[in-house]
């Protein structure tokens, strides 16, 4: 999925750059994980994304913009990427683009869905799909910056081989402090906590923050999860000042 247009997107001027992969990790079967390094990265922030661009041979010009699932810091930076069937630029992305390619960058973009690791307070992540990817650069920011802050993520999923960052975000590999629950919503594995199904106020309150916990709360999704996932937070007593979303949507990839 591609970004729609988000509030507090940044004004400041910003310029294309060059970077050069470093490295290619599938996620799924239709999503892949792209290491970049980038000598002129100026840093971001947890939640922030980029603008890329890929020009044919005959000066034809395209752009999406994706999601930063690393952590702020150095000059490497790591995109997930999902491919639409029939866009432009997500299909090269994941089928193509190989270590040693280089792509056009502009960046980072957002001021707004960011988490900052100075603010002490509880923090609750509502992903759903592809989602997950901006999350994911909070989770990191949190790890790499020694945070005791309490995190937890619902992470709304279709099957369990959609899942991104398995390892990270498995049992054997969340970081403390950091509670991860999975929500099948077409099939599951034996044994789950729920069956298949979308998310549900039930949910949020077993493995979500309490209103009085006064959490800053990060959602992500195809929109009618957001809307979904804000109105039961709504409706259990949180602070629409509290709670930040970004909406994804199909755009032509």
């Amino acid at each position: 999925m591609a970004r729609t247009a988000v509030p507090g997107r940044l004004t400041g001027r910003l310029r294309w750059q060059t970077a050069t992969v470093e490295d290619v990790r599938d996620e799924t079967a239709t999503a892949r994980t792209l290491v970049l390094r980038a000598p002129e990265w100026r840093g971001h922030a947890a939640g922030q994304h980029v603008d890329v661009r890929l020009t044919a041979e005959d000066g034809y010009s395209t752009q999406r913009s994706y999601s930063l699932a690393s952590a702020p810091g150095g000059d490497r930076i790591e995109l997930t990427v999902q491919r639409i069937g029939d866009g432009e630029v997500s299909p090269y992305l994941v089928d193509v683009l190989e270590t040693g390619d280089q792509l056009e960058l502009r960046g980072p973009v957002g001021g707004w869905f960011v988490w900052d690791p100075a603010d002490p307070s509880p923090v609750l992540l509502m992903a759903g799909g592809s989602g997950v990817v901006p999350l994911m650069s909070m989770i990191r920011a949190r790890g790499s910056a020694g945070s005791r802050v309490p995190f937890r993520l619902l992470y709304s999923v279709r099957a369990p081989e959609e899942r991104y960052y398995a390892g990270e975000l498995g049992p054997g590999g969340a970081q403390g402090g950091l509670d991860v629950t999975h929500l099948y919503t077409r099939s599951a594995p034996e044994g789950p906590r729920r069956p298949p199904g979308r998310l549900t106020g039930d949910d949020v309150a077993a493995y979500g923050w309490p209103a009085e916990f006064t959490p800053m709360c990060f959602v992500c999704g195809p929109t009618g999860f957001v809307e979904r996932a804000a109105g039961i937070l709504v409706a259990q007593g949180h602070d629409p000042q509290r709670i930040r979303t970004e909406r994804f949507g199909p755009v032509g990839g």
